[in-house]
């Protein structure tokens, strides 16, 4: 009792203290979309009494996606809804979210107890599994497009869905976890305090064995892919525990611990890429140097790189694909300074003009009409080397002329890869735009519509 009354009290100051880092409140408002967050009851069998919220976006796709997105201690649905960035790309991609919240209300997810960490075995998981059910149900939810998301307490239970239900979900973002079965204590929320200070190491094989053997015992089929988060600075859950999540998630997906690929797609942030002989990536690991326990940021990349990572970006749910492509870090608007095939685009002050109103097509060109012709966004003589021009051209559906809009923000060309950058950092009116090295920088972030 006494180590509960001690977790709760610190958890309870880490919400505060997060709170006022990233702007965040338990008390946040409601978003002010049309649609609107709804408990639901009488979801189905739910032995511990958990609370369930669904998001349904106004946009909703036919046959949606499903994201089941938990908590950490101390938090509830309602406050991840408000305080993570998850609905609002449920908005623009379409999919449900479903926010389930513990009981007694902010306490830990079960992830200490045998029953919980067997499928089917009892606890949290099985009314988890039950709103999933209600939502395919009852809103026509995609049984086989369903993924999970968590934080903290909501990261590690995210780890025991993925080994519990592993013919369910089809991928999983772990933020701030502990690999699946390491907080195990035999008793119902428990606090595993050498777990928690990353004290505990296996190697890959003890790891994967304990998700083949306790999560779903006998199971051969196909498993979920992996995303998981952990800041290096975080004082709750060490961030030695990322590494022990990539040797579980990377023995039982059966890929090498040795990087496909290390990038930093923005500053501070190290990602590492493990990929199968078909270079699918099956588990993607971010450590974000000085990050403490707080992760998603909201109002960052975070959460999108997340439902990038699983797939729900896949395509718009609508609307959006014609408007202003503003430059994020500017706050101005990309622009054909003469409807001249051949021209370098710009930025300059938003003002609705025609020849600030770009469509994105499905071949995924991006399209201005302006002076009585259509010109396409071309990367000019089919560069691919950082520093290209970023013109326009006459369509001709050359791979030059296609493009990526991506859940980052950012504007890839399909043929160099390369993002669409705002030269030089610069943000005053007329400063070209080119191709160059992705680096996560704000010059080259953009949003459509």
């Amino acid at each position: 009792m006494f180590r509960s009354r001690s977790l709760t009290s610190r958890l309870l100051g880490l919400v505060a203290a997060v709170g006022l880092a990233v702007g965040l409140s338990v008390q946040a408002a409601p978003r002010a979309d049309a649609a609107s967050l709804t408990q639901v009851t009488g979801f189905g069998p739910n032995p511990t009494g958990l609370l369930m919220h669904l998001y349904v976006p106004s946009s909703v796709k036919p046959n949606p996606p499903i994201l089941l997105a938990l908590h950490g201690c101390q938090g509830s649905g309602p406050y991840l809804y408000s305080s993570t960035d998850f609905a609002s790309l449920a908005d623009r991609y379409g999919f449900l979210v479903i926010y389930p919240s513990t009981n007694p209300g902010g306490s830990c997810w079960d992830v200490s107890s045998d029953q919980a960490l067997t499928r089917d075995g009892g606890s949290d998981p099985v009314g988890l599994m039950s709103m999933i059910t209600y939502a395919e149900q009852h809103h026509g939810g995609n049984a086989g497009a369903v993924y999970v998301t968590g934080q903290s307490s909501g990261a590690m239970m995210t780890n025991v869905m993925l080994a519990d239900y592993p013919d369910v979900f089809k991928a999983g973002a772990a933020f701030m976890g502990v690999p699946y079965h390491c907080f195990h204590t035999g008793s119902v929320r428990d606090w595993n305090a050498p777990c928690a200070q990353g004290q505990v190491s296996r190697t890959p094989q003890q790891w994967g064995g304990l998700v083949r053997t306790t999560g779903y015992p006998g199971y051969t089929g196909p498993r979920p892919r992996v995303q998981l988060w952990h800041g290096t600075a975080d004082t709750v859950l060490s961030h030695n525990n990322l590494g022990e999540e990539i040797k579980q998630w990377t023995d039982v997906l059966g890929v090498s611990r040795t990087p496909s690929a290390t990038d930093t797609p923005a500053g501070n942030w190290t990602r590492t890429r493990y990929d199968d002989n078909a270079r699918t990536t099956q588990v993607e690991a971010y450590s974000l140097a000085g990050f403490g326990h707080q992760l998603p940021v909201q109002g960052t990349a975070m959460a999108a790189q997340a439902i990038h990572f699983m797939g729900l970006d896949s395509g718009s749910s609508g609307g959006g694909t014609t408007g202003a492509l503003r430059a994020v870090d500017a706050g101005k608007c990309l622009t054909d300074p003469s409807t001249t095939p051949g021209a370098q685009q710009r930025i300059s002050t938003c003002n609705g003009g025609a020849n600030q109103t770009w469509t994105r097509t499905p071949s995924k060109q991006l399209t201005v009409t302006a002076g009585g012709s259509t010109l396409c966004l071309d990367a000019d003589a089919h560069g691919t080397s950082p520093g290209t021009k970023a013109i326009v051209w006459s369509c001709n559906g050359q791979a030059n002329q296609q493009w990526q809009l991506n859940a980052d923000g950012t504007v890839t060309g399909v043929r160099s890869g390369l993002c669409l950058d705002v030269a030089g950092l610069g943000t005053a009116d007329g400063t070209p735009v080119q191709l160059w090295t992705c680096s996560g920088g704000r010059n080259q972030q953009w949003t459509l519509g």
